[in-house]
């Protein structure tokens, strides 16, 4: 869940800038009784510089123009230039510290000048502040200091600044303490300030503040809610999700679509992303297509999921870069699950790497750093067990001698998964945020797909994990679906090799689980097809076997596992050798039992999997190469066969896996008009 915390804190600035200015003119006609009736409110037509109409610098003015036209460089100037010739002004030191955070994304650097406006300006009350003609400067640097901690992950330091303002200025800051508490888990204090801001404020900005609070407070409880009607005026209490008229809000969209998935309303979910991705909002830390992306790779929705992927790249590169900061993890762990189920695990890699060395700025978000680097560790993991079964594939087509760097590449995966894993484990090593974990796709935590899930069983053990599914059972985690606990116990008796207990948790995880997880049902039925193998139930297993591969192909490889084969070739040498390559494949078994798998030399060279009656499952076809051995076609058309047999056949080119690794800074940079020319407009110092 997450608010918009761009946004909302420039129009939070142009409605506290009013109290501000008034309070102003009580200062300095202090001699006069003033009484607010005779105040005259006119429409402020003076240009509006870091929320303000009366700022009169000419300095700070050139860069709130430069900013306003999108001039990023020229705005980076002025900053810099007023800065070193003016160090003490604290007007120069907030100006350089807006443009670092807004325009370059550069939060680190940004709290250093913010330090130092603060500390040029160290006022203890307002008149003070007022008397010295920094008064706007006082108030935006303490308002932006709290809102960069929020971002970068200190909520108390946020709530301090919040105090300050209020003690200082005699604000009423409550609407802007909900979303702190909720990041520090302090639901019930959270839902006391937001019905504080609904008892006492009639401004539209702060009661949708104060709902969305009330929200993410309500759905912090591992039982479901019984009404989403806090969520549901997360806008204001006139504007109603039903009205298409709210479709620009991207964030009140995603987040109704993460209640909806919490409700298991799966179709109503996907139906509020899909009205959120009809306008491209760059200023919005909420990208749908990162949560359509993960929605129908889920469902098996495989070409739907490579088009989200796609739109999610055009999302991503139009992003602002403050907003670039705070969602770049979701985009490449994302993009990650998708590439790894395609059969491009060294890219996924890479990314969850990625992921987990540069988190989110995730302020805006309920979920904190430790979900994200556990998601993140958890899919590296996976990644790198993926990607060693594949070295393992090919090294089925090599020589000794000619396979020896593979070897090691392979070894290096298997130490990487294992460091990955123990990584992911210590920071799965909580009883409370397992049981919210087990929860289906609770709401306030990173999404981690709940194909994905069963693995953190393995990492914890199942002794632990089966006190914490149970307990978790008994506070209502699964009350709208019982599916998922039959899911996880069926992981749990697979890894304890209890065949009969596992087929009968499998069947009931199957009979209840929602028709769109298919990825999870998938995991399940492969579980499934090798308890039936072990009891010799064949025409069960392969059943199964089959059912799984049809809406996973990925799945073989992820759970380190084999289909049951017999050879059907045509009798020539080259059949002879892409059988001998294939027995030595760890995707294959051979059983007189098994699916068919069919090697033909003519007219052109081909395999083919097939089920018993002859369906077939996945073929491989490649003309005869000329020049070329009957070796080499050999490995060439087995390796080919892997790629195309455990993918999903969708080509992702080099340059887009590229892009999908690339900086979000440099990204944006570059599709900025005014950037194409200044390689060192986004030096990050």
């Amino acid at each position: 869940m997450a608010i918009e915390a761009v946004n909302n804190s420039r129009r939070t600035l142009l409605v506290l800038a009013m109290s501000i200015i008034f309070a102003q003119s009580v200062f300095a006609q202090d001699d006069n009784e003033i009484n607010i009736e005779d105040i005259e409110i006119t429409e402020a037509t003076a240009p509006v510089c870091f929320g303000f109409t009366d700022i009169a610098d000419v300095r700070a003015q050139e860069i709130c123009d430069a900013l306003q036209l999108d001039e990023n460089v020229k705005a980076r100037e002025l900053s810099e230039e007023w800065i070193q010739n003016e160090p003490e002004s604290p007007a120069a030191q907030f100006a350089i510290a807006e443009v670092l955070f807004s325009v370059e994304g550069n939060m680190p650097r940004a709290l250093f000048h913010l330090n130092l406006a603060e500390a040029l300006t160290n006022y203890d009350s307002a008149e003070s502040a007022f008397n010295s003609g920094n008064v706007q400067w006082h108030y935006l640097t303490l308002s932006q200091l709290s809102h960069v901690h929020q971002l970068m992950g200190d909520q108390l330091k946020s709530l301090e600044y919040l105090e300050k303002i209020s003690e200082i200025y005699d604000i009423d800051m409550e609407s802007s303490r909900g979303w702190p508490l909720i990041k520090l888990k302090q639901y019930a204090a959270a839902e006391e300030s937001a019905n504080r801001v609904l008892d006492n404020s009639d401004n539209a900005l702060e009661r949708a503040r104060a709902w969305n609070t009330l929200c993410a407070a309500q759905l912090a409880s591992l039982k479901p809610i019984a009404s989403t009607s806090a969520c549901d005026l997360a806008v204001n209490e006139e504007e109603r999700i039903t009205d298409n008229s709210n479709n620009y809000d991207t964030v009140y969209l995603t987040n109704a679509s993460e209640v909806s998935l919490s409700l298991l309303q799966m179709e109503q979910a996907e139906n509020y992303l899909d009205r959120a991705t009809q306008f491209l909002n760059p200023n919005s830390v909420a990208d749908p297509w990162i949560y359509k992306l993960f929605l129908t790779l889920s469902q098996g929705r495989f070409d739907d999921a490579k088009n989200a992927l796609d739109r999610m790249l055009v999302w991503r590169q139009q992003q602002k870069p403050i907003v670039n900061v705070m969602n770049r993890a979701e985009h490449f762990l994302v993009a990650a699950s998708f590439l790894m189920v395609a059969g491009y695990s060294e890219d996924a890699i890479k990314l969850s790497q990625t992921a987990l060395n540069q988190p989110d700025r995730n302020g805006s978000y309920s979920a904190d750093d430790d979900q994200k680097d556990s998601f993140a560790a958890l899919l590296s993991m996976i990644a790198n067990r993926t990607e060693y079964q594949i070295q393992m594939e090919k090294l089925a087509t090599e020589d000794f001698t000619a396979s020896l760097f593979r070897r090691l590449k392979a070894n290096m995966l298997r130490l990487d998964a294992w460091q990955a894993e123990r990584r992911a484990a210590s920071l799965f090593a909580d009883f409370e945020v397992l049981q919210n974990r087990l929860r289906p796709y609770a709401p306030l935590d990173v999404h981690i797909p709940e194909w994905i899930e069963p693995e953190i069983i393995n990492l914890i053990g199942t002794g632990v994990m089966s006190t914490i599914l149970e307990q978790a059972k008994k506070n209502g985690a699964f009350q709208l679906n019982e599916g998922y606990y039959y899911s996880y116990l069926t992981e749990i008796e697979t890894l304890e090799n209890n065949a009969e207990s596992l087929i009968d948790a499998g069947e009931k995880a199957l009979e209840n689980l929602p028709q769109q997880e298919v990825l999870l049902r998938a995991r399940i039925s492969m579980h499934m097809a090798e308890a039936h193998w072990s009891k010799s139930n064949y025409n069960e297993s392969l059943n199964y076997f089959e059912l799984a591969y049809k809406q996973d192909p990925s799945i073989i490889r992820r759970l380190e596992t084999s289909l049951p084969i017999f050879f059907n070739g045509d009798g020539t040498d080259f059949s002879n050798s892409i059988e001998s390559y294939l027995r030595k494949s760890p995707r294959f078994k051979h059983d007189i039992n098994g699916l068919q798998l069919e090697i033909k030399s003519s007219p052109d060279l081909s395999i083919c999997l097939k089920s018993r009656t002859g369906g077939v499952l996945s073929c491989y076809t490649i003309p005869t190469a000329e020049n070329q051995s009957s070796k080499w076609h050999a490995q060439e058309l087995t390796q080919l066969f892997h790629t195309n047999a455990f993918g999903l056949g969708h080509q992702i080119s080099k340059a887009q896996r590229s892009i999908l690794l690339g900086s979000s800074v440099i990204l944006s940079s570059q599709s900025n008009r005014n950037l194409r020319n200044s390689r060192d407009a986004f030096l990050i110092r």
